[in-house]
């Protein structure tokens, strides 16, 4: 495959993984979770990330944290500095003092939060700004904390589909350059924010909601090729037709605790030099 510029990304893998509560409407604690299948799964996600180039860094697993592996929400990380979680359920809550201990301890600035959010759950970095959702887990209060911490505009989304409590299953930045290009569902969003996000990206690429149901939004990109879920097949022939390589995995298992690539993956942006 073609290189492209390498990224940095933060990853947990699911030595604990399990679904013994339902915190969102995908997980159901009486649906069998093949703990072997879920670990091969995830390391093949991050082989192919290596294999596309990019570094790959761990954050430990607890065992008392089984939705740890969804490290994407314990922070927003954007010009070297990152911003902490702080999570809408107590379940998760435990999850954003591992994130805080690993920042600190391998150099990063690290902004404390003390407004509700779910990290890059709910933000997403496009075009010079962050897209903010909120609605279900994290509260509009962290979407000014984000932009006094970062000095970035952001734009807030209000999500009304409870399948898709986190912008990251609703809305996908393919590539953060200039104006920045994404795909989205907008079902997912208010009638407000739907007219929002056609003004700001009138060239997105539209997905439906069989697209969005499959996680095929909760996907990761270097801006050429596109990570995200097998089973969302008609969404990788809409990333191909864009431009984009699609790069299939499969997540079967790590979708029963209501997250797919996305969800597993937290990009770490460094200070420009």
């Amino acid at each position: 495959m073609l290189m492209t510029a390498p990224r940095s990304y933060l990853m947990c893998e699911p030595a604990h993984f399990r679904v013994e509560y339902a915190i969102n409407p995908w997980m159901d604690p009486e649906a069998p979770v093949d703990s072997e299948l879920a670990a091969k799964q995830w390391h093949q996600l991050r082989q192919t990330l290596s294999d596309l180039g990019h570094t790959v860094h761990l954050l430990d697993p607890d065992p008392d944290l089984p939705d740890m592996v969804y490290a994407a929400n314990g922070a927003l990380v954007i010009d070297g500095t990152a911003y902490g979680a702080r999570f809408r359920y107590p379940e998760r809550a435990a999850e954003a003092d591992a994130h805080r201990r690993w920042f600190e301890r391998n150099g990063w600035r690290f902004a404390a939060p003390t407004a509700t959010n779910e990290g890059e759950g709910d933000f997403a970095h496009v075009g010079g700004m962050v897209l903010a959702g909120y609605g279900f887990r994290t509260d509009p209060d962290a979407h000014q904390e984000v932009q006094e911490i970062f000095g970035r505009p952001v734009t807030s989304l209000r999500l009304v589909d409870p399948r898709f409590y986190h912008l990251d299953t609703a809305l996908a930045v393919l590539d953060p350059a200039g104006r920045g290009r994404i795909a989205y569902y907008p079902g997912a969003f208010s009638p407000s924010s739907q007219a929002v996000l056609t003004r700001l990206f009138p060239d997105a690429l539209i997905a439906d909601e069989v697209d969005a149901a499959a996680f095929g939004l909760n996907l990761v990109s270097d801006s050429r090729h596109v990570v995200l879920n097998s089973d969302a097949t008609a969404m990788a022939g809409k990333v191909a037709d864009a431009g984009f390589i699609p790069v299939p995995v499969e997540l079967s298992e790590l979708r029963k605790g209501g997250g797919s690539v996305k969800c597993c993956i937290a990009e770490l942006r460094p200070a420009a030099s």
